[in-house]
Protein backbone atom coordinates (compact mmCIF):
# COMPACT_ATOMS: atom_id res chain seq x y z
CA UNK A 1 0.00 0.00 0.00
CA UNK A 2 1.45 3.55 -1.40
CA UNK A 3 1.87 5.97 1.95
CA UNK A 4 0.61 9.28 0.62
CA UNK A 5 2.93 11.09 3.12
CA UNK A 6 6.17 9.34 1.98
CA UNK A 7 5.73 8.64 -1.56
CA UNK A 8 7.34 11.00 -3.74
CA UNK A 9 5.58 11.12 -7.38
CA UNK A 10 8.53 11.90 -9.43
CA UNK A 11 8.92 11.38 -12.95
CA UNK A 12 12.81 9.83 -13.88
CA UNK A 13 13.65 12.72 -16.83
CA UNK A 14 15.12 10.11 -19.08
CA UNK A 15 12.08 7.84 -19.31
CA UNK A 16 9.82 10.56 -19.46
CA UNK A 17 11.22 12.65 -22.62
CA UNK A 18 11.85 9.12 -24.52
CA UNK A 19 8.33 8.34 -23.68
CA UNK A 20 6.91 11.51 -24.86
CA UNK A 21 9.05 11.91 -28.12
CA UNK A 22 7.57 8.30 -29.02
CA UNK A 23 4.42 9.42 -28.17
CA UNK A 24 4.63 12.75 -30.34
CA UNK A 25 6.35 11.02 -33.31
CA UNK A 26 3.40 8.34 -33.51
CA UNK A 27 0.60 11.32 -33.10
CA UNK A 28 2.38 13.46 -35.44
CA UNK A 29 2.59 11.11 -38.18
CA UNK A 30 -0.61 9.10 -37.71
CA UNK A 31 -2.71 11.90 -36.07
CA UNK A 32 -1.47 14.84 -37.38
CA UNK A 33 -1.22 17.02 -34.09
CA UNK A 34 -1.62 20.75 -33.70
CA UNK A 35 -0.76 22.46 -30.11
CA UNK A 36 -1.19 25.68 -29.69
CA UNK A 37 -1.15 28.01 -25.93
CA UNK A 38 1.66 25.81 -24.26
CA UNK A 39 2.83 29.64 -23.66
CA UNK A 40 0.22 30.30 -21.23
CA UNK A 41 1.26 27.10 -18.83
CA UNK A 42 3.72 28.82 -15.57
CA UNK A 43 7.07 27.38 -15.33
CA UNK A 44 7.38 27.59 -11.83
CA UNK A 45 5.00 26.55 -9.54
CA UNK A 46 2.16 23.78 -8.84
CA UNK A 47 0.29 24.07 -12.25
CA UNK A 48 -2.99 21.36 -12.86
CA UNK A 49 -3.82 21.19 -16.56
CA UNK A 50 -7.36 20.71 -17.09
CA UNK A 51 -8.90 19.24 -19.93
CA UNK A 52 -11.90 17.89 -21.52
CA UNK A 53 -11.90 13.96 -21.55
CA UNK A 54 -12.94 11.67 -24.98
CA UNK A 55 -11.22 9.41 -25.42
CA UNK A 56 -7.84 6.91 -24.03
CA UNK A 57 -5.80 8.86 -26.33
CA UNK A 58 -6.04 11.89 -24.38
CA UNK A 59 -3.40 11.69 -21.83
CA UNK A 60 -0.83 11.09 -25.02
CA UNK A 61 -1.88 14.32 -26.10
CA UNK A 62 -1.46 16.63 -23.15
CA UNK A 63 1.83 14.86 -22.47
CA UNK A 64 3.12 15.74 -26.11
CA UNK A 65 1.30 19.27 -25.83
CA UNK A 66 3.41 19.85 -23.08
CA UNK A 67 7.11 18.83 -22.78
CA UNK A 68 9.26 21.21 -20.74
CA UNK A 69 8.11 19.58 -17.22
CA UNK A 70 7.31 16.42 -16.46
CA UNK A 71 3.16 15.80 -16.39
CA UNK A 72 2.16 13.65 -13.70
CA UNK A 73 -1.17 11.64 -14.52
CA UNK A 74 -3.78 9.86 -12.66
CA UNK A 75 -4.66 6.32 -13.60
CA UNK A 76 -6.02 3.39 -12.34
CA UNK A 77 -4.35 1.23 -10.25
CA UNK A 78 -4.80 -2.04 -12.78
CA UNK A 79 -2.43 -0.68 -15.00
CA UNK A 80 0.46 -0.99 -12.96
CA UNK A 81 0.76 -4.75 -13.59
CA UNK A 82 4.09 -6.84 -13.41
CA UNK A 83 7.07 -6.27 -14.88
CA UNK A 84 7.31 -3.58 -17.75
CA UNK A 85 3.54 -2.24 -16.78
CA UNK A 86 4.82 -1.52 -12.92
CA UNK A 87 8.51 -0.09 -13.38
CA UNK A 88 6.95 2.43 -16.36
CA UNK A 89 4.18 3.71 -14.58
CA UNK A 90 6.41 4.18 -11.77
CA UNK A 91 8.90 6.30 -14.06
CA UNK A 92 6.99 8.46 -15.61
CA UNK A 93 5.28 9.44 -12.60
CA UNK A 94 1.82 8.10 -12.47
CA UNK A 95 -0.70 8.59 -9.88
CA UNK A 96 -2.40 5.23 -9.15
CA UNK A 97 -6.09 5.72 -8.64
CA UNK A 98 -8.63 3.10 -6.98
CA UNK A 99 -11.94 2.95 -9.33
CA UNK A 100 -15.69 3.68 -7.72
CA UNK A 101 -13.66 3.85 -4.18
CA UNK A 102 -12.86 7.80 -3.38
CA UNK A 103 -10.02 7.33 -3.40
CA UNK A 104 -8.63 9.86 -0.62
CA UNK A 105 -5.23 8.16 -1.39
CA UNK A 106 -5.01 9.07 -4.42
CA UNK A 107 -6.07 12.80 -3.57
CA UNK A 108 -3.36 13.32 -0.99
CA UNK A 109 -0.59 12.22 -3.39
CA UNK A 110 -2.28 14.85 -6.46
CA UNK A 111 -2.63 17.60 -3.42
CA UNK A 112 1.17 16.82 -2.54
CA UNK A 113 2.69 16.43 -5.95
CA UNK A 114 0.85 20.16 -6.57
CA UNK A 115 2.02 21.25 -3.38
CA UNK A 116 5.74 20.21 -4.24
CA UNK A 117 5.21 22.62 -7.50
CA UNK A 118 4.68 19.36 -10.01
CA UNK A 119 2.02 19.48 -13.05
CA UNK A 120 -0.67 16.94 -12.72
CA UNK A 121 -2.98 16.16 -15.57
CA UNK A 122 -6.74 15.70 -14.58
CA UNK A 123 -9.68 15.13 -16.30
CA UNK A 124 -12.59 17.36 -14.58
CA UNK A 125 -15.53 15.34 -15.64
CA UNK A 126 -14.13 12.31 -14.31
CA UNK A 127 -14.98 10.00 -16.75
CA UNK A 128 -14.50 9.82 -20.94
CA UNK A 129 -17.50 11.81 -22.33
CA UNK A 130 -20.33 9.25 -24.13
CA UNK A 131 -20.79 11.63 -26.87
CA UNK A 132 -17.71 13.75 -27.49
CA UNK A 133 -19.49 16.76 -26.10
CA UNK A 134 -18.03 18.17 -22.49
CA UNK A 135 -19.55 17.66 -19.15
CA UNK A 136 -19.97 18.90 -15.72
CA UNK A 137 -17.25 18.69 -13.46
CA UNK A 138 -17.09 16.72 -10.49
CA UNK A 139 -16.50 18.46 -7.04
CA UNK A 140 -13.31 17.02 -6.35
CA UNK A 141 -11.19 18.70 -8.73
CA UNK A 142 -12.51 22.04 -6.59
CA UNK A 143 -10.91 20.32 -3.30
CA UNK A 144 -7.82 19.96 -5.10
CA UNK A 145 -7.57 23.47 -6.29
CA UNK A 146 -8.18 24.64 -2.82
CA UNK A 147 -5.83 22.62 -0.76
CA UNK A 148 -3.09 22.73 -3.26
CA UNK A 149 -3.31 26.66 -4.13
CA UNK A 150 -2.45 25.36 -7.25
CA UNK A 151 -2.98 27.72 -10.80
CA UNK A 152 -5.05 25.74 -13.47
CA UNK A 153 -4.29 25.92 -17.02
CA UNK A 154 -7.46 25.19 -19.17
CA UNK A 155 -6.89 22.92 -22.49
CA UNK A 156 -9.64 21.77 -25.14
CA UNK A 157 -8.23 18.50 -26.94
CA UNK A 158 -10.15 18.35 -30.34
CA UNK A 159 -10.32 15.00 -32.71
CA UNK A 160 -9.26 12.26 -30.00
CA UNK A 161 -13.24 11.61 -29.74
CA UNK A 162 -13.19 10.44 -33.72
CA UNK A 163 -9.26 8.70 -33.84
CA UNK A 164 -10.33 6.57 -30.67
CA UNK A 165 -13.62 6.84 -29.88
CA UNK A 166 -15.12 4.83 -26.68
CA UNK A 167 -14.90 1.04 -27.34
CA UNK A 168 -12.55 1.39 -30.76
CA UNK A 169 -9.74 -1.06 -30.90
CA UNK A 170 -7.44 1.03 -33.10
CA UNK A 171 -6.36 4.37 -33.43
CA UNK A 172 -7.65 5.95 -36.36
CA UNK A 173 -5.09 8.21 -38.82
CA UNK A 174 -7.63 11.32 -38.04
CA UNK A 175 -6.28 14.82 -36.99
CA UNK A 176 -6.06 16.00 -33.39
CA UNK A 177 -5.04 18.88 -31.84
CA UNK A 178 -4.75 20.77 -28.00
CA UNK A 179 -5.23 24.69 -27.42
CA UNK A 180 -4.34 25.60 -23.81
CA UNK A 181 -5.92 28.54 -22.27
CA UNK A 182 -4.73 31.51 -19.94
CA UNK A 183 -4.13 29.91 -16.18
CA UNK A 184 -6.94 30.33 -13.55
CA UNK A 185 -4.56 31.62 -10.65
CA UNK A 186 -5.32 30.67 -7.01
CA UNK A 187 -6.66 34.31 -6.03
CA UNK A 188 -9.28 34.15 -8.74
CA UNK A 189 -10.80 30.65 -6.98
CA UNK A 190 -10.18 32.57 -3.86
CA UNK A 191 -12.55 35.18 -5.05
CA UNK A 192 -15.38 32.45 -5.38
CA UNK A 193 -15.09 31.83 -1.48
CA UNK A 194 -13.55 28.85 0.41
CA UNK A 195 -14.10 25.56 1.64
CA UNK A 196 -16.53 22.50 0.77
CA UNK A 197 -19.52 24.97 -0.30
CA UNK A 198 -16.77 26.98 -2.78
CA UNK A 199 -15.96 23.20 -4.36
CA UNK A 200 -18.27 22.79 -6.90
CA UNK A 201 -18.03 26.83 -8.10
CA UNK A 202 -14.28 26.32 -8.16
CA UNK A 203 -15.26 22.95 -10.76
CA UNK A 204 -17.44 24.70 -12.64
CA UNK A 205 -15.45 27.89 -13.30
CA UNK A 206 -12.69 25.62 -14.45
CA UNK A 207 -15.11 24.17 -17.35
CA UNK A 208 -16.31 27.44 -18.18
CA UNK A 209 -12.82 28.49 -18.83
CA UNK A 210 -12.48 24.84 -21.06
CA UNK A 211 -15.54 25.59 -22.95
CA UNK A 212 -13.87 29.05 -23.56
CA UNK A 213 -10.12 27.44 -24.70
CA UNK A 214 -13.04 25.15 -26.80
CA UNK A 215 -14.51 28.53 -28.20
CA UNK A 216 -11.92 30.49 -28.86
CA UNK A 217 -12.54 33.08 -26.08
Amino acid sequence: MIDPVKHEVMADMRIYQASTRVFKLGLLLWNRIKISGAEYIPEQGGVMIASNHVSYLDPAIVGVGYRRRPVHFMARDTLWKPGFGNWWMDHVGCIPVTRGTGDIRALKLTIKALRENKVVSMFPEGTRSPDGSLQSAKSGVGMIVEKSACAVVPAYIRGSYKAFPKGSKWIKPTPVSIDFGPPILPDDFKALGQGREAYEMYAALIMERVAGVRDGD
